[in-house]
């Protein structure tokens, strides 16, 4: 039977936790189970796949919206594999400008630290350089970030 897995399973199997799988079903990610006289959810290995699936798209970041396109490319012959390239592309782009404002943080983090080493390292800690920048939004270093 394809149907043997309880919610717990399924979590511990897909390495995904019950409240989001059942979140998941809620927004019609993964399809309602099949239930048991208890009212106890029941799961099979295509429930599994899904949801697997679906956790590897939202680790590689990928918003939920995105994340529904991609399991109706999964399930629809009609679609082309380039709406999956061109989805993976628009976060790819998400992802690169993400990396260029912690590229900025890192930066601005770093002359932070410096100027204190520098400026003020064991004084009197309202008197710290780092304080004083955060305070004053006129002093902002961290453009872009």
């Amino acid at each position: 039977m394809d149907r043997a897995l309880s919610i717990g399973r399924l979590a511990e199997r897909s390495g995904t936790n019950p409240p989001t799988i059942r979140y998941y079903e809620q927004i019609g990610l993964l399809k309602r189970p099949d239930r048991r006289e208890g009212g106890h959810r029941t799961y099979g290995q295509t429930d599994l796949t899904r949801l697997t699936f679906i956790r590897r798209c939202r680790e590689f970041g990928f918003p939920i919206e995105q994340v529904r396109s991609l399991v109706d490319l999964l399930e629809n012959e009609d679609r082309s594999c380039t709406d999956a390239r061109d989805l993976a592309r628009d976060n790819l782009t998400l992802v690169q400008a993400k990396l260029e404002a912690l590229r900025a943080l890192e930066t601005n983090l770093i002359q932070m630290v410096n100027d204190c080493e520098a400026v003020c390292v064991g004084g009197p800690g309202p008197n710290c350089v780092i304080l004083e920048d955060l305070s004053e939004p006129s002093r902002s270093k961290c453009q872009g970030c």
